[in-house]
């Protein structure tokens, strides 16, 4: 049986609507119906085949996952007056689908949105804080201090940090807390929010690199000071031993030479005192030895007759 013309076209158009009317939803999106421009019925959230008018409504889908924001750089000043710049970013998700298309539209909308709100919460947050609780990742947590530091850091405020209150954690939570309602207002559910990057300004770097400098320049100067002292205590005692080596060296020596002293007069007085030619040759030999140590060549000397020096020389038999 063959199809008339007017059949075949009639049941082409009808193929044609049903292949307009169908859309489908994947499990990762949700879709806002919208009929000249105006949402139409509940958003549609649950995944599969569905159904619309054809030509006078038109699909509007939007993410169902978590969705990354990256803000730009931004530089911003703390309550110590420091500037510094800071590179923010947060995970958001679509919530409520109509208020969001109603607000927004679409994501671009949304992301200049984000950046208006989260970049405004952080720039009022870092401001109530100072430097050190936006650097210091929470108050509970300590740094790990150089132990080659030593007792320098216990002696004044070198080496130490102060004592923080807050803390990076809870800045990044003070942002989300104030942000969080007013994304909401847009359909949007702000997930986390958190500080990636914290930069110092290009004139407050210079400063701290000097001010670096200056700490660890401190630093070795105390240790130079140390070692300068432990040096003059190790010479000292090396003077005193060696001083105390020679000492007990030269009264060792004393001690022998008058040994050696005594021994040798007993041995010159127990061979000499045994006769009287022996004695009287010792007696001689000394006064040689006398007149050597005292008279050389160019020596002239005056000396009476009753000298004992000149006992010898009044005994020279003439000839």
């Amino acid at each position: 049986m063959k199809l008339s013309a007017t059949t075949g076209g009639l049941l082409a158009i009808i193929l044609l609507g049903l292949f307009l009317s169908a859309y489908t939803v994947n499990q990762a999106e949700q879709v806002i119906i919208t009929q000249f421009g105006r949402p139409i019925g509940d958003p549609v959230t649950d995944p599969g085949l569905h159904f619309k008018l054809p030509f006078v409504q038109q699909v509007n889908s939007f993410d169902k996952r978590y969705l990354a924001w990256d803000g730009p750089m931004v530089e911003m000043s703390t309550k110590d007056k420091t500037y510094v710049q800071v590179d923010t970013f947060a995970r958001w998700r679509i919530t409520d689908p109509m208020r969001y298309y109603l607000r927004l539209r679409d994501e671009r909308s949304a992301q200049s949105r984000l950046e208006d709100i989260l970049g405004s919460e952080t720039r009022t947050a870092i401001a109530r804080h100072e430097l050190i609780e936006v650097v210091r990742t929470e108050k509970e947590r300590k740094p790990v201090m150089d132990e080659s530091l030593g007792n320098l850091a216990g002696e004044g405020t070198l080496g130490q940090l102060r004592p923080i209150r807050v803390g990076r954690a809870k800045i990044e939570q003070d942002v989300y807390d104030a942000a969080a309602p007013k994304l909401e207002e847009f359909g949007i559910e702000l997930l986390d929010v958190r500080l990636k990057r914290i930069n110092y300004n290009q004139q407050v770097l210079e400063r701290i690199y000097q001010r670096m400098i200056s700490e660890r320049l401190q630093i070795a100067q105390r240790f130079r000071s140390e070692g300068e002292g432990e040096a003059a205590r190790i010479n000292g005692n090396r003077e005193r031993d060696i001083n105390e080596i020679r000492s007990t060296a030269y009264k060792r020596v004393q001690e022998i030479q008058g040994e050696a002293d005594a021994k040798a007069t007993e041995i010159y007085a127990r061979a000499y005192g045994q006769k009287p030619e022996a004695a009287k040759f010792y007696n001689f030999l000394k006064s040689m030895e006398t007149y050597r140590k005292v008279i050389d060549g160019d020596t002239s000397i005056v000396i009476s007759t009753n000298s004992e020096l000149f006992d010898l020389l009044k005994r020279v038999p003439k000839e």
